[in-house]
């Protein structure tokens, strides 16, 4: 079924024709792109959250109280949870999705795993497509679930509205936790697994570190919570429409929204469809000569990329059509 058809039907309110639709977008279907863009107008609506942290501490359980929260509250979700690709298939554990299979019977839900795929910054490059169709879909809130933490995670901060950093007492040394760069993309900080020795620890430590940032006009609050026991997840709710409230109140919503959000997406998106044009190109057959001439060692990889990019076999690849 072409994409279009199954657009008709998402937008219709079809969870399988956006489940499919899905699919197809991340796996790079040649229309994702024209796709995205008739839907464009129909986004923005939805607010979006970031949720990052290290593996192990808690963050799907976190996720899964704070759906049923948001349900109690008449409010609809999607969800995101970016997993770790498998290193031979190269698709997603899952794991997320049978953490949070409580919700999977409520229509007012949907959650969708999404493998790295080898990514870094723990956010899969089909991210940000699956969130737009999700806002256009029609959900409330949109959470993104991050496989983990690393010194690139500012991808979570780009995409989310409010980003929620969780982290447990065993976090170790919060030096290094500034270096990750957490304390710059934290909305909230969640102590999770607070029953734990240390938590009210790394709590005030954290409470002191986050006094040197530069002064806003949005006091980062440190929560302490136990997502198992659903412990802390009603004031972290609070905390997040509070921030929501914050946000659409100064209009300064992450980074999809102003001059700097669109131009950033614009270049990600050139990017993007450039790369799969001439990957395209090479599977039908173009560049024979140039690829010829790398095997055989007569030229290196960077002459022949810039060779490549200069031919007017690129130029026909930049000029094709995802109607052919």
């Amino acid at each position: 079924m072409q994409l279009q058809a199954l657009l008709d039907r998402m937008l219709a309110g079809d969870r399988r024709a956006l489940a499919r639709l899905m699919t197809q977008v991340e796996n790079r279907h040649p229309e994702t792109v024209q796709v995205l863009s008739s839907i464009h107008h129909r986004c923005g609506r939805a607010y979006v959250v970031g949720i990052t942290g290290p593996p192990g501490a808690g963050k799907s359980t976190l996720v899964g109280g704070l759906i049923g929260a948001l349900r109690e509250r008449g409010l609809t979700v999607g969800v995101v949870a970016v997993d770790p690709s498998s290193p031979f298939s190269g698709g997603s554990v899952l794991g997320d999705r049978i953490r949070m299979q409580k919700h999977f019977l409520d229509e007012g839900v949907f959650i969708r795993s999404l493998s790295t795929r080898g990514t870094h910054g723990g956010l899969a490059r089909a991210t940000r497509h699956l969130a737009r169709l999700l806002d256009a879909f029609g959900k409330d809130i949109v959470i993104i679930e991050t496989v983990g933490v690393g010194q690139t995670e500012l991808d979570v901060m780009r995409l989310a509205d409010t980003t929620i950093v969780v982290l447990v007492p065993e976090a170790g040394d919060t030096v290094q936790t500034m270096k990750a760069g957490l304390l710059e993309i934290a909305d909230v900080f969640v102590v999770n697994k607070a029953d734990r020795d240390g938590a009210n620890r790394i709590k005030t430590e954290l409470e002191l570190m986050l006094q040197l940032r530069p002064s806003t006009d949005w006091e980062v609050p440190v929560l302490l919570t136990q997502a198992d026991q659903d412990k802390g997840v009603p004031e972290l709710l609070s905390t997040l429409m509070r921030h929501r409230d914050h946000v659409r109140g100064t209009q300064t919503a992450g980074g999809e929204r102003g001059e700097a959000g669109r131009r950033a997406e614009f270049l990600e998106i050139l990017q993007e469809e450039v790369g799969r044009r001439l990957e395209e190109a090479v599977k039908g057959g173009s560049f024979g000569e140039l690829l010829r001439q790398l095997k055989q060692g007569e030229i290196d990889p960077y002459q022949a990329a810039l060779r490549a990019v200069e031919s007017e076999e690129a130029e026909g690849a930049l000029r094709y059509s995802a109607h052919r």
